[in-house]
């Protein structure tokens, strides 16, 4: 689907598999009835689910488009639509329609780049996708690393996948972090945003920041005063997002919408919105 009037047609799809990924977090993997993607997407990018009589809510896709088998959405228990999504079965029915938004600019402004990706709590969802893309054609992009944190162990969304599959990848330095000592946790305690600064990462990368709005303020203090720009620093906004196309108003800030002109912003573009955002 890549034009509005298709992204507006509910595809008709299928639960086939749920993971969980930690006590209010499920993964949920999609296909349509015939066992097929119901769309192509860039990273970054969202889609509506629905159930009718319950609601609809907007989700990142947190599957990668090198991932031609299925698609993947990551979900906070936080709602009347995610409570009934975590209450679902394997086999159950919902609808599904997009992509919507912008995406990250993967094949552009981060191709050749040394990356970094920071992210928080349920902020690695969105952030995913963008990894497992550079993972995926890795001779396009230089070094990469991940600096990823939560309140405990347990809220660590994709650990099995960070712990067996990124920290094996001899290509990707990962930094996790959990806010308190834990017992079991011998690794680094802390919040993201002082673990950057200890890290003191060089500035010559481009970094992707995801994450809770205090989470992103201190980070982005920290990666200024480590030398990085608003030019090098991009995030994802896609929880003002209602109807995907730019016609609810609801994510309308100044002169955007972040439906169409997001959900993924520059720092600097962002600074250019009004004090509300």
């Amino acid at each position: 689907m890549n034009n509005i009037n298709e992204a507006l047609i509910p595809a008709v799809c299928e639960i086939v598999a749920i993971r969980q990924d930690t006590p209010d977090v499920k993964t949920f993997r999609v296909l349509t009835p015939d066992g097929k993607k119901p769309f192509i997407h860039k990273p970054g990018q969202c889609a509506m689910l629905s159930m009718p009589g319950v609601g609809e809510a907007l989700f990142s896709i947190t599957s990668s488009p090198t991932n031609k088998e299925y698609i993947e959405f990551s979900i906070k228990k936080c709602g009347c639509v995610t409570e009934w999504l975590h209450a679902a079965e394997v086999g159950q029915q919902i609808t599904v329609r997009g992509p919507y938004g912008n995406g990250f600019p993967v094949e552009t402004e981060f191709k050749g780049k040394d990356m970094l990706f920071i992210a928080g709590g349920i902020g690695l969802a969105p952030v995913r996708s963008v990894i497992n893309y550079v993972r995926d054609n890795r001779a396009n992009y230089g070094k990469v690393d991940i600096v990823y944190g939560s309140r405990s162990k347990d809220d660590l969304v994709f650990f099995e996948e960070i712990i067996n599959e990124w920290k094996n990848d001899p290509t990707v330095n990962v930094h996790l972090t959990i806010d308190r000592e834990q017992e079991g946790w011998d690794g680094h305690v802390g919040f993201v945003p002082s673990y950057v600064k200890e890290l003191g990462f060089d500035s010559n990368k481009t970094a992707v920041l995801c994450g809770p709005p205090i989470m992103i303020k201190f980070t982005l203090q920290g990666l200024a005063e480590l030398g990085f720009s608003n030019e090098q620093v991009f995030t994802t906004l896609e929880l003002r997002m209602k109807c995907g196309i730019g016609k609810c108003g609801r994510c309308n800030v100044g002169s955007k919408y972040v439906c169409k002109d997001g959900p993924v912003f520059r720092m600097d573009q962002l600074e250019e919105l009004p004090d509300e955002y």
